[in-house]
């Protein structure tokens, strides 16, 4: 039966329109997840011998064991933002002689083999192979191994229960938060704690087996939640909910762009999709730790702006690359409106110009790496404001596919194109280039002058270039209602 099952999927994915429509971004994709696998399995290889290295005075399997705490609440938190629930087409076996248990284990076994689960095991895998052959003990190993397995396990079966659930991922987040500021200010040694347990299963490995009951208990949760949903009565009813309503009236003082403003709001936090781009602009808060704890990129100026930039422009860069798609939907109801087409506009700057601020002055943290540092992120801030926001407006133009909301953003490539890898050229390269070359041959301060300095001259002539984006999209209007008309 999970043959046949297989089999009906394959057929499926191969003769959807979608394979012969997608065909060169799929490839993009691939080439994505392949990259990913083969650094998760260098580094499983040649971890050890790097931390050896490094910290000739520590054990690496016990410096690993300490940091495993907040990989694990991390990879919640990744897997909550970005995995897809396990899916398939089941409405047409509804009708036939087939077992609903066989269904639904289908399903669960299914999503065992998700892109999560796997990437992780092309480090611990080749690691612990390295551990045995320096001559740790092999049970110990392979207990803890067992452990990990069971861990990313258990995290995927955890992540399906609470996925619809803000309030566990915000109890997640603010668990790794606390952590983190217990451990940075001393109040606590969180690293040693989490250490010291990894450490207790590596020495009685026979403790492995609790990872066995919590698996089973959360495979078995799973089943129960989904087998009461395969019916066909529930699969082909409407689902009615009563919809959320907030009050926004303080985007009244915005003026003309309120309206726009209070729409653009509703459909971020009502959609599965923009609604992970707008909390997945708050991780890139953490992306400068990478970088600026790091003493290899202190050699690398650029490298350090190409970070800053992500810091405050998390949100502008994932949210405009698509507008105005994130309203394909609706574009044709929203072109037939009476309104300026400048105030449409204007309301998306607006929006990702207010983020950009809130992002900035919730970095404010990053001082305490220095004044050259937070200068940098400031200047990235500044240029994320006044070009970066202006472009993305200008590239939007050249958008002609449509975006389903409600699925989830990642390996969703429903909307991309060639336009949004172009884009990255000018909104990435060109600071980090400006920023290298003043930095080298005129000096370093001259580097953030730079950048900023093309950030608010932007900002000066914002109005001329608002007027000149105007033109575009409305010369390009009918072209778009035409293209977002055309199902994904």
């Amino acid at each position: 039966m999970i043959s046949h099952f297989l089999k009906l999927e394959w057929k499926q994915y191969f003769r959807s329109s979608h394979w012969q429509k997608g065909i060169a971004l799929k490839i993009i994709m691939g080439f994505f997840v392949l990259y990913f696998l083969v650094a998760f399995l260098a580094i499983g290889v040649g971890g050890y011998f790097i931390l050896k290295k490094k910290f000739p005075e520590q054990d690496p399997l016990q410096i690993v064991n300490s940091f495993l705490l907040f990989a694990i609440l991390g990879d919640l938190i990744v897997r909550y933002l970005m995995q897809k629930l396990p899916i398939m087409n089941i409405k047409p076996l509804l009708i036939l002689p087939i077992k609903k248990t066989k269904l639904v284990h289908y399903v669960l076994g299914k999503s065992a083999f998700s892109f999560f689960n796997i990437l992780g095991l092309f480090f611990y895998i080749p690691f612990s192979v390295v551990l045995i052959k320096e001559g740790y003990n092999t049970a110990g190993v392979l207990g803890w191994l067992a452990t990990m397995i069971l861990i990313i396990q258990s995290s995927n079966f955890l992540n399906f229960l609470i996925n619809k659930n803000n309030k566990a991922l915000i109890a997640i987040a603010t668990v790794l938060v606390v952590l983190i500021g217990l451990q940075k200010f001393g109040v606590y040694d969180v690293v040693s704690f989490g250490g010291s347990i990894f450490d207790y299963i590596y020495q009685n490995p026979i403790f492995s087996l609790i990872g066995v009951v919590v698996l089973a208990a959360l495979y078995q949760l799973n089943y129960k939640q989904l087998r009461n949903q395969v019916y066909l009565d529930a699969a082909v009813s409407t689902k009615v909910e009563e919809a959320n309503t907030a009050d926004l009236s303080w985007a009244d003082k915005l003026g003309d762009v309120a309206p726009f403003i209070k729409n653009d709001i509703r459909l971020i936090w009502r959609n599965k999709r923009t609604k992970t781009v707008f909390l997945m602009s708050f991780l890139f808060l953490f992306y400068g730790l990478i970088f600026f704890t790091n003493d290899t990129y202190a050699k690398m100026p650029a490298m350090l702006m190409f970070a800053s930039l992500f810091i405050t422009g998390g949100f502008t860069l994932n949210y405009g690359q698509f507008i105005p798609a994130w309203d394909s939907a609706h574009y044709k109801m929203l072109m037939s409106q009476s309104f300026r087409y400048r105030k449409f506009l204007e309301s998306k700057w607006v929006l990702m110009v207010a983020m950009t601020t809130i992002l900035y002055f919730l970095s404010f943290p990053y001082l305490y790496f220095g004044t050259d540092v937070f200068l940098m992120i400031t200047a990235g801030a500044i240029f994320n404001i006044g070009f970066n926001s202006l472009f993305l407006l200008y590239s939007g133009s050249f958008n002609r596919k449509r975006i389903d909301l409600t699925k989830s953003g990642f390996g969703n490539t429903q909307g991309t194109s060639a336009t949004q890898f172009l884009i990255i050229i000018p909104l990435m390269l060109l600071p980090m280039l400006l920023f290298w070359v003043f930095n080298k041959f005129v000096g370093h301060n001259s580097g953030f002058i730079v950048v900023a300095a093309l950030g608010i001259i932007s900002l000066l002539l914002k109005n001329y270039a608002m007027n000149f984006i105007e033109k575009k999209y409305i010369k390009d209007k009918y072209a778009m209602i035409n293209a977002f008309g055309k199902e994904a």
